[in-house]
């Protein structure tokens, strides 16, 4: 929405519609709108691909109500993320247009019709993951992904993941959450020859050490390819997943001339 606003800016300028000083003041009022407790940065879509996501743990019910309330506004898409049932139970009614993911725990808003292009894969290693890679794949869909998932299958029965493991290789990234050991990433990493996000989960028994266990296997990874977030950080691999899967869809520039290089033909 800002990118939209400030081409209908420019298009007044042009025609004279509105004055250079005119515009300048307009824009002054584009980057953040101070709330005292949050300054909503409504300038983040233009500068990332994405608006602001807002985290919700540690926020009171107020904060995010007007955080929700000031985003969309400006009618951008919203994602909000770590959003429990107690809190969706008490802002839902008041925000109709909304749509609460419980599995992920999220909470999204899509401005206009979105078109899912390329392929994101988000593995989890068992079904006690799920939540983290549903907050994986919520993100990356509505950073205008297409997104694939196979849950449950872990190295524990690892003829569960051969299976697809076609399908899977299409991809442009793969996101793999895993808890208990960990080892998923691995696995997946000795099969395919995209980029893997790997997500150890806090899921595990008490050698586990909430987490720590799989994110120290994930980091010494011998699977070349492999990149770690943080302990059940879904929305940073599905982010990342996201990034990656826009840069693929870029056309790549045409190479310049030697000639417009500089350079001198042979």
């Amino acid at each position: 929405m800002i990118e939209k606003r400030i081409r209908e800016l420019l298009k007044q300028v042009k025609s004279g519609e509105m004055g250079i000083d005119g515009a300048v003041e307009a824009l002054r009022q584009l980057p953040f709108a101070d709330l005292g407790y949050a300054r909503v940065d409504h300038h983040r879509q233009l500068r990332c691909g994405f608006p602001e996501v807002v985290f919700c743990m540690s926020k009171t019910r107020d904060q995010v109500a007007g955080i929700f309330r000031e985003i969309l506004s400006k009618g951008s898409d919203l994602l909000a993320t770590r959003v429990t049932p107690e809190l969706w139970a008490a802002l839902g009614s008041a925000f109709p247009g909304l749509e609460y993911h419980s599995d992920a725990r999220a909470v999204t808003f899509s401005s206009g019709p979105r078109r899912a292009q390329g392929l994101v894969y988000v593995l989890c290693a068992g079904t006690a993951d799920v939540p983290v890679a549903e907050e994986a794949r919520i993100t990356a869909v509505m950073m205008g992904a297409d997104v694939k998932t196979a849950y449950d299958v872990g190295v524990a029965g690892i003829h569960r993941l051969l299976e697809g493991i076609a399908e899977i290789r299409k991809a442009c990234c793969v996101v793999v959450v895993a808890g208990m050991e960990g080892a998923l990433p691995s696995v997946v990493g000795g099969l395919v020859d995209i980029p893997i996000i790997a997500v150890p989960t806090s899921i595990g028994y008490g050698a586990n050490f909430g987490g720590i266990a799989p994110l120290l296997t994930m980091l010494n990874c011998c699977s070349a390819g492999v990149a770690v977030v943080n302990i059940d950080n879904g929305f940073g691999a599905g982010y990342m997943a996201g990034v990656i899967n826009r840069q693929s869809l870029r056309k790549p520039e045409r190479p310049k001339s030697p000639v417009s290089r500089g350079c001198r033909r042979p």
